[in-house]
């Protein structure tokens, strides 16, 4: 069955396995999934048999590389946070203070380097792709981080920083310049105290496909906006094929990506979270390993023994 074929009936039935005692099979069996193992040794037997291996990656495995997430208490740039900018109507009412926003970011992510969680992804990766095995890192991260460290099959499905999109033209292309436009130059402080730059449109990223100047905007799918149908079905397939799941430093409350490991679990294939705490998911997955990713995912994706490198 594909994996979007799931009800909401069943998807709403699945969060509470394992919350009630029951004399039916189906829930005794949700009881015994319920306790998820965090036996490292176990994992990585599971690890070295897995040929194709999905890592779906949140927010938690880029903290460790110093960047902000603009979400919970204290997630303000000046006196708004995310939600209230990163919205279709906020860019049509003030697309200066938006683009103040996401140039804050870029310049921020400039600076930021991959860590040791991406690090091992990307070598997991390049390994494995030599022993006829695919790893493909589908994360809900804007930074490119993982492209950084190495990462090449890699499902960007909230977009990048680093690309924009001509709201004439529809164009998308990656753009690293910095500033990524003249009139940004020091412009985007995070200080509540901060003056908004008020630039005219006309300064603002333009488009260089020839004959358009529209105006760019991040391409990045913003609050209120759906998921690029390409890039699911893209995710789709790779989960469907899977046979290993990997869940890294995401909060699993994020829809429509929240859905995805549990709904790989749901047919039985392994699924491991890295993570610094439970999450709603954790009783569904059989692998919960807490903790910086940092830490607890390189020895996890290191060399099996039984490897064979040529």
């Amino acid at each position: 069955m594909c994996l979007f074929q799931f009800t909401a009936r069943r998807l709403v039935s699945q969060a509470h396995c394992g919350l009630k005692a029951s004399s039916s099979k189906k829930h005794k069996f949700c009881l015994e999934m319920a306790r998820p193992s965090s036996n490292m040794a176990d994992f990585r037997e599971v690890f070295a048999k897995a040929k194709h291996i999905a890592i779906i990656t949140g927010a938690g495995v880029s903290a460790e590389s110093g960047v902000p997430t603009f979400r919970g208490a204290g997630g303000f740039w000046r006196k708004w946070q995310a939600q209230e900018l990163a919205t279709p109507g906020a860019f049509a009412r003030n697309p200066s203070r938006v683009w103040e926003f996401y140039h804050y970011r870029r310049e921020v992510m400039l600076s930021k380097h991959p860590n040791p969680a991406h690090i091992a992804i990307a070598e997991c990766e390049k390994r494995l792709s030599k022993q006829g095995r695919s790893v493909v890192v589908i994360t809900q991260n804007i930074d490119e981080l993982h492209r950084k460290a190495g990462t090449k099959h890699l499902l960007e499905i909230h977009g990048s920083l680093f690309k924009t999109r001509c709201t004439s033209c529809g164009n998308v292309a990656a753009n690293y310049k910095s500033p990524i436009c003249p009139a940004l130059a020091g412009k985007g402080g995070p200080d509540p105290d901060t003056e908004d730059a008020a630039i005219p449109v006309e300064n603002l990223p333009q488009c260089e496909e020839d004959g358009c100047n529209g105006l760019l905007r991040p391409h990045v799918v913003w609050f209120g906006e759906a998921l690029d149908p390409s890039v699911l079905t893209a995710v789709e397939q790779e989960l469907d094929l899977c046979d290993l799941c990997l869940v890294v430093g995401t909060s699993s409350v994020v829809y429509p990506a929240a859905m995805f490991a549990p709904q790989v679990a749901a047919r039985g294939v392994p699924v491991a979270e890295f993570n610094m705490e439970a999450t709603p998911a954790t009783n569904r997955f059989s692998f919960h390993f807490p903790g910086p990713c940092g830490t607890t995912l390189p020895p996890a994706l290191a060399r099996h023994e039984t490897e064979i490198i040529s």
